[in-house]
């Protein structure tokens, strides 16, 4: 009967690659630790014994253990609070598993284990695998870190931000770019700023046939009844760009994405930009947008919020409403005064300025966020959604062009 279930499964599915019976209890053995996995009569060495006993340093249930050693007694977490000991198991895991799964294990670590003290030593930087999220361990610890780790830590920041800057200018650069120019188009242009291409192109159900002359073939011509073209150039900023930016604890790695796009932003020289961060407290970074390493240890992760009083701040640098664009990014977990926070949204609204709300600029899952909050910015015209670094230009590109937002689904903000 089971090989009769067995059969009839194969050929409903395609056939999964076959895997020998050793190699399924060696990834068993792995998986289940060492004494979960006793029935497997799987013996690790070499490679696999050194890697299980990274996973058994991180993961283990009970103590005893020393990183780099094989106790008894069950898997059990032992990296403790020795810094050699968290040095050599960084270095293992780095030399075991690929980059994405380092990462992975490091904030476990500091999650799991309560090692981020142990970052404020620069033998311990030198050791990690730097992202997102180190970096913003590191800002939590920025007015803890003594002088001797500061060094280290900048240059740990600065490799994570220049990756980033990599990743994210170009396409930043060439989106907003067309989105300004196509806001600045103009209906009734010079005839030096005639856009000649576009003029033809919506012109071509004008076309009318003309005779030829003395037997020569017809021809004909394009009747332009609307020109398209492109204001002057002006040496004035097209767009001011607003980024009003919550430095909560739970906001880390916005706090991250959000320094190096403005910074990348305040580079464009058709943009204004100011930067903004809060948390009871409202802090303009603006004057040091040159360099977006400077721009995260102005931060100071952690603390209460008041969104009412930063974007009390923003208003009152509003100079062309029209032409202005705020992006608010929080959770919304409002400590100040809710209705006058709304109240604050719908003035600038009403004064036609474009106001985006984004719940997190970061590549994790949907976040938790106030969703009462978020359902009356949405009713004010504002919906909140969370967005990750790549479509984040193209939101600002919807925004200065002051078309739909690319607003995900509602499954993926659940």
């Amino acid at each position: 009967m089971e090989r009769t279930t067995a059969q009839a499964s194969a050929t409903a599915r395609p056939a999964a690659p076959h895997v020998p019976d050793a190699e399924r209890l060696r990834r068993w053995r792995m998986v289940l630790g060492a004494d979960s996995a006793d029935s497997t009569g799987r013996a690790l060495t070499g490679q696999d014994a050194a890697m299980d006993g990274a996973l058994d340093a991180l993961y283990g249930g009970g103590a005893g253990k020393k990183p780099g050693g094989r106790g008894s007694g069950g898997r059990s977490a032992g990296l403790g609070a020795s810094a050699p000991s968290v040095a050599r198991w960084l270095g293992d895991i780095r030399t075991y598993f690929p980059s994405s799964v380092v990462q992975v294990m490091q904030r476990d670590a500091i999650d799991r284990l309560g090692l981020a003290a142990l970052l404020l030593e620069p033998e311990m930087l030198e050791a990690v695998e730097a992202d997102v999220h180190l970096v913003g361990t590191l800002l939590s610890l920025n007015k803890a870190m003594p002088e001797t780790t500061k060094e280290t830590a900048r240059a740990v920041v600065r490799k994570v931000v220049e990756d980033l800057e990599k990743r994210l200018e170009s396409r930043t650069r060439a989106t907003l770019t067309g989105a300004l120019d196509r806001s600045a188009r103009i209906s009734r242009p010079r005839h030096r700023d005639i856009d000649w291409n576009r003029t033809i192109r919506a012109n071509l159900k004008n076309y009318l046939p003309v005779p030829g002359a003395d037997g020569a073939p017809p021809t004909g011509t394009i009747v332009p009844e609307r020109l398209i073209g492109y204001g002057r150039a002006s040496r004035s900023a097209k767009k001011d760009i607003v980024l009003c930016v919550d430095q909560s604890g739970s906001m880390a790695a916005s706090v991250v994405y959000a320094s190096v796009f403005a910074a990348v932003l305040a580079s464009m020289r058709t943009l204004s930009t100011r930067l903004v961060v809060f948390d009871t407290a409202v802090v303009d970074l603006t004057d040091q947008l040159d360099d977006p390493v400077d721009v995260l240890f102005g931060t100071q992760l952690g603390g209460g919020t008041d969104i009412n009083r930063a974007l009390a701040y923003c208003q009152s640098k509003i100079t062309r409403p029209a032409d202005t664009v705020v992006v608010l990014v929080s959770d919304l977990y409002e400590g100040g005064i809710r209705d006058e926070m709304l109240k604050r949204v719908a003035a600038m609204k009403a004064s036609g300025v474009q106001f985006v709300t984004l719940l997190a600029l970061s590549d994790e899952g949907a976040p938790a966020y106030d969703h009462e909050h978020a359902a009356a910015l949405g009713a004010l015209g504002a919906p909140a959604f969370a967005c990750t670094p790549d479509a984040f230009p193209e939101v600002m590109a919807a925004a200065i062009e002051k078309r739909p937002l690319p607003i995900p689904d509602k499954e993926t903000q659940q």
